[in-house]
């Protein structure tokens, strides 16, 4: 595979969310937090994928309209321009060459890219989509039924058990993990790139460092029990693979990653 064919992993950001620390660390200060919302797209050379998708571009334009009273507490900041359509466009690359939509989970802050790419395929976790329409009463704000609840939306639902390991392209190259706690249905990703090595996503299993590291559980989530086993979990996986660890939403370690158009791993 030349330079050229081999597999690329850009990273992205659909802005900020402005919110309270303690809605990212558990029983922290409720000083003011603004996070970046984070979205990836990988060119392989069996289809061009996008993971999660960021916030939906609608929230550029009337947030409060499209989200409703979760503004209160998480506020988006994006541009047009920053939704991952009109990235991926401007990257020169076709919208309809985009094969697969991966969701970590349907949170709001994950699914711009639902139903934004004709040809695309959206894959999740069984789990994680039946949990969406029938949330619990604590967890219903974080899921916006206009993101996911759409008319003529290819799905490819995957039963995947917790202990399992789902490879979406059949070559080891980009694998589904399940990471349940922060949502039922939560997967965190592993990218196997042929020069950057192994590079594990997060998503929202991990927000930042702090919960990587055992010294905070998220500000949300379904199950604590869960949550701490899943970065138990993910931890094993890292250091078995020496994998570079990218968390959900810190703010200090995405000013470090490679990012943008013209910037990537492979």
């Amino acid at each position: 595979m030349n330079n050229e064919e081999s597999i690329k992993l850009y990273m992205f950001n659909t802005g900020v969310l402005k919110c309270k620390e303690n809605n990212i660390k558990m029983n922290a200060s409720l000083d003011p937090y603004e996070i970046p919302v984070p979205w990836f797209f990988i060119k392989h050379p069996k289809g061009n994928i996008i993971i999660d998708g960021g916030n939906a571009v609608e929230c550029a334009t009337d947030a409060r309209n499209y989200w409703g009273d979760i503004c209160d507490v998480y506020w988006p900041e994006m541009t047009e321009e920053e939704g991952c359509y009109n990235t991926i466009k401007s990257m020169g690359v076709d919208p309809d060459s985009v094969k697969f939509v991966l969701q970590s989970h349907l949170h709001l802050d994950h699914t711009g890219a639902i139903g934004r790419f004709a040809n695309a395929t959206h894959v999740v976790n069984r789990k994680e989509y039946e949990y969406a329409y029938t949330a619990d009463w604590f967890a219903k704000g974080g899921y916006i039924r206009n993101d996911f609840d759409r008319a003529n939306l290819d799905w490819n639902i995957i039963n995947i058990k917790d202990h399992d390991i789902y490879d979406v392209m059949g070559d080891n190259s980009i694998l589904m993990v399940p990471t349940p706690g922060h949502s039922p249905g939560h997967c965190s990703f592993i990218i196997n790139l042929p020069q950057s090595g192994s590079i594990i996503l997060t998503a929202d299993a991990a927000y930042t460092t702090d919960h990587w590291e055992n010294k905070a559980l998220p500000g949300f989530l379904t199950s604590a029990q869960d949550a701490a086993r899943s970065v138990a979990r993910l931890r094993v996986i890292a250091n078995k693979t020496n994998a570079k660890v990218v968390t959900g939403h810190d703010p200090i370690e995405w000013n470090k990653l490679k990012k943008g158009v013209r910037d990537f791993y492979q």
